[in-house]
């Protein structure tokens, strides 16, 4: 009798029991204390987040989409961008870089990536650059660095903010800097989904920039930065304290877990072989936490039907780019041929801490006998 398979694409109930004694000790701390926002939790939470990163401030926030808008609406607070600029940002990045642009009335211009790696084209930006561009978006997706020395001197050479998004890619390195410590500001995520996730939502903004920080945090609290005094048109983006306390556990945790990431990617790149699949270059493999572990196939469809009926779970990052959303309906007609590519042919596979070794040659045979 032949064995059933089932190998879900992230059991988070599974990833989350590893820690359960120490998640329900910590939640119930919080509970018997009183205290639910802005508290202790936060504060430590923050002080270690920001240490961890290598910035000396870290600000929690509601989540990973309220980071990025949160640290675009504070320059303009600060006088470093005005409606109308633009922001340089990757077309295949998920929507919520886009929709922190649009979002602050900025305009962003779409730059296509390198197919090997899914990150920016780092020699296509300079000619996207006008004299309204005053910033550039990197966006490290699917947990692959998207920084370079290149897109850095650029930076520098026309003297643009570099903000990363880096909601994909906690504890990523770039010569031995950590990702969300290379631009002025970063964003981040910690969706239960991500390397480093919450039990819910969760964001924060990590930076050197003081009065970045501060302006950040107001805005975060109504625009309040002392109790009913309100400096700015704030909004409410918090992190709650049980959020905190979780991610403190998690936090632990994170270089461990993105090593067995690491273990896994190489397997799954020196022993997948079928010409049907194209995968991620070495270098994508060397650079990247592997939050994402993207394979592109012109049968993409069918082989996601096919893994599914050999009990292996997969999710598509993503269907639709954001360029031809409904949301954005004055770019539908605009033709980005890379990022279509890779929208119309990528397959995410099983990548987690706890796959095991034989779900993992499970996989590799199964896609290597794909026709």
């Amino acid at each position: 009798m032949q064995k059933y398979i089932n190998i879900p694409y992230l059991p988070l109930q599974k990833i989350n029991d590893r820690d359960a004694s120490a998640i329900k000790e910590a939640i119930s701390k919080v509970v018997d204390s009183g205290w639910y926002l802005r508290g202790e939790q936060t504060s430590l939470f923050e002080k270690e987040y920001a240490a961890y990163i290598g910035t000396d401030y870290c600000v929690a926030c509601g989540n990973g989409l309220d980071a990025l808008t949160l640290i675009l609406r504070a320059y303009k607070e600060m006088g470093m961008l005005h409606d109308g600029d633009e922001v340089i940002v990757p077309a295949n990045t998920y929507i919520a870089s886009i929709l922190a642009i649009t979002e602050n009335h900025l305009a962003p211009v779409l730059v296509e990536p390198r197919i090997g790696t899914f990150q920016i084209d780092d020699t296509l930006i300079e000619e996207k650059i006008t004299s309204k561009t005053r910033a550039i978006m990197l966006v490290h997706l699917y947990g692959r660095c998207a920084y370079t020395e290149r897109i850095a001197q650029l930076s520098d050479k026309y003297h643009l903010l570099l903000i990363e998004d880096n909601a994909q890619a906690h504890g990523c390195c770039f010569e031995g800097r950590k990702t969300g410590s290379l631009g002025h500001a970063a964003g981040h995520s910690f969706y239960p989904g991500k390397n480093l996730g919450a039990l819910g939502d969760g964001g924060a903004v990590t930076t050197d920039d003081e009065q970045l920080a501060e302006v950040v945090r107001a805005l975060g609290n109504y625009g309040s930065s002392k109790k009913y005094h309100f400096e700015y048109l704030g909004r409410n983006s918090r992190l709650d304290e049980i959020q905190a306390a979780v991610l403190r556990i998690k936090l632990r945790l994170l270089d461990q877990d993105n090593q067995r990431r690491q273990e896994i990617a190489l397997r799954y790149i020196q022993e997948i072989d079928n010409p049907q699949l194209r995968l991620p270059s070495e270098e994508f493999v060397r650079n990247s936490v592997h939050h994402i572990f993207p394979v592109l196939c012109e049968q993409r469809d069918r082989l996601q039907e096919y893994l599914c009926e050999h009990g292996v779970e997969t999710i598509i990052h993503y269907p639709i780019p954001p360029h031809q959303q409904p949301c954005y309906a004055s770019w539908n007609t605009n033709r980005l041929p890379v990022t279509e590519q890779i929208h119309r042919q990528e397959l995410s596979i099983p990548l987690h801490p706890l796959l095991a070794e034989e779900e993992i040659t499970t996989i590799i045979h199964l896609l290597n006998k794909f026709q």
